[in-house]
Formats: structure tokens, C-alpha cells, sequence
């Protein structure tokens, strides 16, 4: 908890909307990005590229893979827009974007647009259960090309299939998107061992990296498939051949990189990955369902029969009805920091949190005093 700084008075829940800022990344704000650009000023560039490499390094010792298969995005939109439009010509017959209506709005926005250049989208009803491979299979038809697969969907909490469903997707020629913004960092994974196509992943929430540092990670034998419309000299080969007549895409996943690249963001989530790293993700995930089993435990048993049951990917969403307005009231007297969607209330214990702010929260929730 000491390695993070944590915004009072209360316990903080919301590290499923934004992480607590490591204190590491804020001395690397300082010292890798604002310090050279004081002392060298345009000569900064080959550290700030540096501070780059290093955030795509950092990556892949997290999630596997190599530093060549991912490339830093403003964004997990932004990546999903540039890899549709970067797809071969559309095959006779395989039209169809396929996504649950549960995933976040903002990616459902760009696939909408996309059809606009010859694509249908095609959403899962919230009813056909997401979470469950029955429903995949089922929706998984010939006329699918891409399937966007939310691991971890951020009203509710429950947890897709994904390596099942990417297993479907391989033996039926559909390319398999994984969203893992909601588990990156709380759920141990190895994005090769997933069996995705593409990782479209940000830094902001589990992973404590801040906004601005997202990150497309894609399985090698694609990239050299993949000709992106959105680029920039980032994405050339030499960026700094400076030839406007010569463009050749970049042999590996930063040809969707594009134009001068923002530093600050990925200078401050490389440090705090190789601080999630340090923790163990296996271990954050263990305290993660430490706190949440102690937070049931406090509760009084019609309040503790009303949690959900399924497996959780790290926030605790629960539908509070006509408790609505007293529990969050009392919550927010106490001091601490949630959110809601709706209805429902979601909650997210971290490693910057501690068994007592699981009992605090309890306590303030059934009105304990």
C-alpha cells in the first residue's frame, strides 16, 4: 500500500476506473520525461524514444509475447479503428463485426462506424450471457470476420472464455480481438497463451499506468498481413528517412504506431508496470479476492445472498434496487470512493488497499455504526 499514493479520506474503491498512482511513476514523470526536456530540450528525443521502448519491454515481461508485437495507442478505441480499416479487402460473405451489447459504449461506437466501409455489425443481447461459450458458438456464424471478446465486462464483472472462444474463432477463420482493459493486470494471463488475434489493452485501470498509455498487442505471423490507413512517420520503417515519396510500413506491430508520439503517458506506465510487475499480478489477484471474501463475511446473510455469485474479474458490481440511494449515501459519508452504473454500485479493492477498508465498507454499507 506504502509504494502507492492513495486519495483520502476514505477507503479507495475505483482502481476499475482509475489506478492509484504509483510513487515510482510519479519520480519517472520527473526524472525520464520533464527533467530531460528541461536540460536538453529538442535533444531529448532518443531518451523519450527510449522511455518508449522501454514501456513496449515492460509489456511483454507482463503479458509475454516480444516487444515488437505491441504498439503503444492513445487508446483502446483508437487501436480497434486503425485495425479494422487496416484488414484485407472483405471477403465474399464474411461482413460481420460481432461484439456483446454489454461491451464498453466507446468500442461499440467504432464498430458502428466501420460500417460505413462495408461492414455489419452484429451485438449479443445482454440475455445471451456473454460469459458463456454456448452463446459464442451459436453467434460465431460463417458471415463473421472479426469477434471482439471482452474479457472482463465492466458492468457487471463477469468473465468471458476468452482462450475458449478464440479456439472457436481459429477453427472457423474469424479474427479474435480480446478487450482486456478491465483485467490487464488482476487476471494472470499470457496474451500468446489467450490463442487471440489482437490485444487492445489500456494502462488505466488495474495496471495504475494512468490515461494516454494504451497499447495494441498482435500475434506476429499477422502484422506483416495488416497494412494500417492511420499513419504516420512513426509507422515507416526509418521514421527518420524523411523521404515523402518513400513510405514502407515498419516490419512489426509499431507500423500502427503513426505520427509524433505523445511521451509523457507511456514514460509514467512503464514504471508503474514494472511496479505491478514486482507485485505479482498472481498476487494482487489473491488479496484482490482476500478483500472481497472479507467484505461478504461483514455482511449479514440477505445481504451477503444478493452478491453476485459468478466469478468475478476484480470489481464487485451489485444491483442495490430500492437500497439504492441509502447505501450509496452512506458509503459516501463514510468517505469512500466508488461509483455506479445505474443501479448498480461497483466496487474494487487493489493492493493499495487493506482488510480494514473491506470492513469499513461493509460496515457503511448494511448501516452499521
Amino acid at each position: 500500500m506504502n509504494s502507492f499514493l492513495v486519495p483520502g479520506p476514505g477507503p479507495y474503491l475505483l482502481t476499475h476506473s482509475v489506478g492509484c498512482l504509483p510513487r515510482v511513476a510519479s519520480d519517472a514523470l520527473q526524472s525520464d520525461f520533464l527533467r530531460p526536456w528541461a536540460e536538453r530540450g529538442g535533444n531529448a528525443w532518443p531518451d523519450w524514444l527510449q522511455q518508449v521502448e522501454e514501456f513496449r519491454s515492460a509489456l511483454a515481461q507482463l503479458f509475454g509475447g516480444t516487444p515488437a508485437e505491441y504498439c503503444p495507442q492513445s487508446n483502446l478505441s483508437s487501436g480497434l479503428a486503425k485495425l479494422l480499416l487496416a484488414l484485407p479487402s472483405l471477403a465474399s460473405g464474411k461482413h460481420t463485426l460481432l461484439a456483446a451489447e454489454d461491451s464498453f459504449p466507446s468500442l461499440g461506437f467504432v464498430l458502428r462506424q466501420a460500417e460505413r466501409h462495408g461492414y455489419t455489425l452484429r451485438l449479443m443481447s445482454r440475455d445471451q450471457s456473454p460469459d458463456d461459450i454456448r452463446s459464442w458458438s451459436e453467434a460465431l456464424t460463417p458471415d463473421v470476420r472479426v469477434a471482439l471478446v471482452t474479457q472482463v465486462h465492466s458492468n457487471t464483472g463477469r468473465v468471458a472464455p476468452v482462450a475458449e472462444i478464440a479456439k472457436l474463432c481459429a477453427e472457423r477463420e474469424i479474427l479474435c480481438v480480446a478487450d482486456v482493459a478491465q483485467s490487464a493486470g488482476i487476471l494472470p494471463m499470457s496474451f500468446p497463451e489467450l490463442g487471440v488475434d489482437v490485444v487492445l489493452g489500456s494502462c488505466i485501470k488495474w495496471l495504475c499506468g494512468g490515461p494516454g498509455a494504451g497499447y495494441m498487442w498482435i500475434r506476429s505471423r499477422l502484422i506483416g498481413k495488416l497494412e494500417p490507413f492511420d499513419v504516420g512517420w512513426f509507422s515507416h520503417e526509418d521514421p527518420f528517412e524523411m523521404d515523402i515519396h518513400s513510405f514502407r510500413y515498419a516490419n512489426d506491430a509499431s507500423r500502427f504506431w503513426g505520427g509524433t508520439p505523445s511521451i509523457a503517458p507511456f514514460v509514467v506506465a512503464a514504471a508503474s508496470l514494472r511496479n505491478i510487475r514486482e507485485l505479482g499480478v498472481a498476487g494482487i489477484r489473491s488479496h484482490n479476492l482476500r478483500l472481497v471474501q472479507a467484505f461478504k463475511d461483514a455482511l449479514s446473510p440477505a445481504w451477503r445472498a444478493r452478491m453476485p455469485g459468478w466469478p468475478i474479474g476484480g470489481t464487485l458490481c451489485t444491483s442495490l434496487g430500492q437500497e439504492f440511494e441509502a447505501v450509496t449515501n452512506a458509503l459516501t459519508a463514510a468517505g469512500a470512493q466508488f461509483d455506479c452504473r445505474g443501479d448498480v454500485i461497483r466496487i474494487s479493492f487493489h493492493a493499495c488497499n487493506a482488510e480494514d477498508d473491506a470492513l469499513r465498507v461493509a460496515r457503511a454499507w448494511q448501516g452499521d455504526r
